[in-house]
């Protein structure tokens, strides 16, 4: 049996901002998978209605990570807010320590 693996990619303008459906498409899911992005802390809470809502490349980073988390690991979306915010964590940790001079590996 024969496997084939698609992989997409887009170049995305660090100052560029992406809407809600936008950043949906970005990672393969639908609307009301960001407004639960939102909701349960994985980004950051929008003021006002959600079709006005912006995001940054780093939302689109870190909402990618949690889809990601969700696939590989069937996870709830709560679950990956979680090791998300945990695994953000340990990389600011890291980086203290190589700023002190010591080995973070």
């Amino acid at each position: 049996m024969t496997r084939v693996t698609v992989v997409s990619q887009a170049v995305i303008d660090l100052d560029a901002s992406l809407g809600p459906d936008e950043l949906a498409r970005a990672c393969g899911a639908d609307l009301h998978w960001v407004r639960e992005l939102v909701s349960c802390g994985v980004l950051a809470e929008r003021p006002g209605d959600p079709s006005g809502w912006r995001f940054a490349s780093a939302d689109l980073s870190r909402a990618r990570r949690a889809r990601r988390l969700q696939r590989d690991f069937d996870l709830e979306l709560e679950a990956a807010a979680l090791m998300l915010d945990l695994m953000d964590e340990v990389q600011r940790l890291r980086r203290r320590l190589r700023a002190f001079g010591l080995d973070a590996g």
